[in-house]
């Protein structure tokens, strides 16, 4: 997918036709980009004050827009986690690509009448984005936990015998249970210590009962042993465990709890599923909603800036402009000397570094024409 679009407007003149095959021939023709009109109605000026101040808030929401439509997206990649391929076929626009919509841009009238003024439509644009990226971060936070409390549950039934849990590992025969005096204990011990363990556990502290070390079970990293020993001396042996690097796992063997993670995990994997349908609904319809939002924004910029620029009566052509690949530098270029008599105020003159395309002015380039860059760039 294409990386980068403009969107320029220059002057009408006598007639906008004129001006889009003067376009067209020396940068379609010559192979640097691919043109498409950018089509923007008829909509209320309003005074100049109105339009200089409407200027830099447009920037702004312009700017958010942007940013919350990566969002949507960048969270669609972390949804679909394995599949991340497929984000692109989801990123559709009233069910055509982005890029498409782009191309074929057409002003929605019924959402955004062209009678109201432009300060009301940047509003309920910029409510809208608001009401997206609100929502998104509810929804995210709640999909992540889930994931998080399932991840937790798989690394204890996945992790070493250090840290897995052990409710599926132990049997009722394997502990001592219900003795006044008795208790066993389970404990990891490294592989590499298997032989110190197994000739000084008795001797760790008195009253460990002879002989009662037995294997429960052994992974890549540890054995998980289990011992007897008289519960007056369990602080101390499991301090005498830790001089020694053997780790004394804290459980205790409960009839009513040795499934309770495997039902949490099975509920939670459950709830998962359920929630992914209706989550991936939700962003691929927002990002529709957030990315039309957005065009509709750089609409509104390009109409008041070429008033701004070209003043009254309305007059301009607009245009999507793709740059080919490597084209970008000599694009700008022929753009710049195309359009280079509109530039009365002499900032784009005489630039010495012809590696400089545009004059940085605050945050922004300038160029003869009305320029805005649309970043198509939604790789995950």
């Amino acid at each position: 997918m294409m990386g980068e679009c403009w969107i320029i407007s220059v002057p009408g003149g006598n007639s906008t036709q004129q001006k889009w095959q003067e376009l067209q021939a020396p940068t379609v023709g010559a192979g640097l980009s691919k043109n498409f009109k950018f089509t923007i109605p008829d909509l209320k000026v309003g005074t100049l004050d109105a339009l200089i101040g409407l200027s830099d808030d447009l920037g702004k929401i312009d700017g958010y827009a942007e940013g919350v439509c990566h969002k949507v997206a960048s969270y669609m990649g972390e949804v679909l986690e394995q599949q991340k391929d497929r984000v692109e076929a989801n990123l559709k626009v009233n069910d055509v690509s982005y890029l498409r919509y782009v191309r074929e841009f057409q002003w929605n009238k019924a959402r955004y009448p062209t009678k109201q003024s432009l300060r009301a439509i940047s509003e309920s644009i910029s409510k809208m984005l608001s009401q997206v990226d609100t929502e998104l971060r509810s929804r995210s936070t709640s999909y992540n936990n889930l994931k998080t409390n399932l991840q937790n549950i798989e690394r204890k039934t996945t992790g070493s015998l250090l840290m897995r849990n052990l409710a599926q590992i132990v049997k009722k025969d394997d502990v001592i249970l219900d003795s006044e005096y008795l208790e066993t204990l389970l404990v990891a011990v490294p592989l590499g210590l298997t032989d110190d363990w197994e000739t000084n556990y008795e001797t760790l502290s008195d009253y460990v009962v002879p002989k009662s070390a037995r294997l429960i079970d052994k992974d890549e990293e540890y054995g998980l042993w289990g011992v007897t020993l008289f519960k007056k001396v369990v602080e101390e042996f499991k301090y005498k465990c830790s001089r020694h690097k053997f780790f004394v796992r804290d459980f205790k063997y409960n009839d009513d709890n040795m499934n309770s993670d495997q039902n949490q995990y099975d509920k939670l994997s459950n709830d998962k599923r359920k929630a992914l349908g209706p989550l991936l609904r939700w962003l691929k319809n927002n990002f529709s909603e957030a990315f039309m939002g957005w065009m509709h924004i750089k609409a509104l910029r390009i109409f008041v800036e070429s008033v701004l620029r070209y003043g009254l009566p309305v007059n301009f052509q607009a245009a999507i402009i793709e740059p080919q690949k490597k084209s970008k530098n000599r694009l700008r270029d022929v753009l710049n000397n195309l359009y280079k008599d509109l530039d009365s105020s002499g900032l784009t003159a005489n630039i010495e570094d012809d590696t400089m395309t545009g004059l940085a002015i605050g945050l922004q380039e300038y160029y003869p024409y009305v320029f805005f860059k649309l970043s198509l760039d939604f790789s995950v």
